[in-house]
């Protein structure tokens, strides 16, 4: 997709969103040299600072590697970029990006599991009254949205119960990726957050300190939206 013209000024986030998208789709490729600042302010039209505010974010994320005095190349993301771009990636020009939604889906099949195994060696019977608790707010709402809410902050006590910062900050950019998305995945959800019974489950495994029945509880809890998910995913692709 071609760089097009940004219509209001000094909107750095703007710059930002089109110029990661051309180089996740490739437009610019690893390697390539990035436009100068003010190239590209001519072409987005809008002002150098917006455009330097914009390169710096990128920076940041790894994706530019900028040589004192000399050009500013494309780094490739999928060596280079971290978590913190699901959130971008996974939502680009208001659309979401089936092959990125997948690889949540995929991976937080993963991390769930393995978490909750954690929180079971480290978390106590503490843990298990207190998710007993977030398990019981998440019963008494048949509000969609408000079940997932509920079923992110049970997952928060897991994790952070789980005591692994790579867990904790794996956790943050699955979340940063998904909550925008509540609303929408409310219908494709309702399989796992409307099974307040396997939460409780996996609360008691964790409370008793048994990593493998909270492993396969975790994998109970969130399988079934994994499922549905990934089969609407597919005809997604397909179609």
């Amino acid at each position: 997709m071609p760089l097009q013209p940004v219509h209001r000024r000094s909107v750095p986030d703007e710059v930002f969103d089109q110029v990661l998208a051309e180089v996740v789709d490739g437009g610019i490729g690893a390697g390539e040299t990035l436009p100068s600042e003010r190239r590209l302010a001519e072409v987005l039209g809008v002002s150098r600072p917006a455009v330097r505010e914009a390169l710096q974010r990128m920076t940041q994320t790894r994706l530019l590697d900028v040589r004192h005095g000399g050009a500013t190349t494309v780094r490739d993301f999928r060596r280079y970029g971290g978590l913190d771009l699901l959130p971008l990636l996974l939502v680009r020009g208001g659309v979401i990006d089936p092959a990125v939604a997948r690889s949540i889906l995929e991976a937080r099949l993963v991390v769930g599991p393995g978490a909750a195994a954690l929180a079971a060696e480290r978390g106590g019977p503490a843990l298990e009254a207190l998710l007993a608790e977030t398990v019981d707010a998440l019963a008494a709402t048949d509000d969609a949205v408000e079940q997932q809410q509920h079923a992110l902050a049970y997952w928060d006590q897991v994790v952070d119960a789980a005591d692994s910062i790579v867990f904790r900050l794996m956790f943050n950019s699955l979340r940063a990726a998904y909550e925008p998305a509540l609303e929408a995945l409310a219908p494709l959800m309702a399989a796992e957050v409307g099974q307040p019974g396997a939460y409780r489950l996996l609360a008691t495994a964790i409370g008793a300190g048994d990593p493998e029945t909270a492993r396969a509880a975790a994998d109970r809890v969130l399988r079934p939206a994994t499922t549905t998910i990934l089969s609407a995913l597919e005809a997604l692709e397909e179609s």
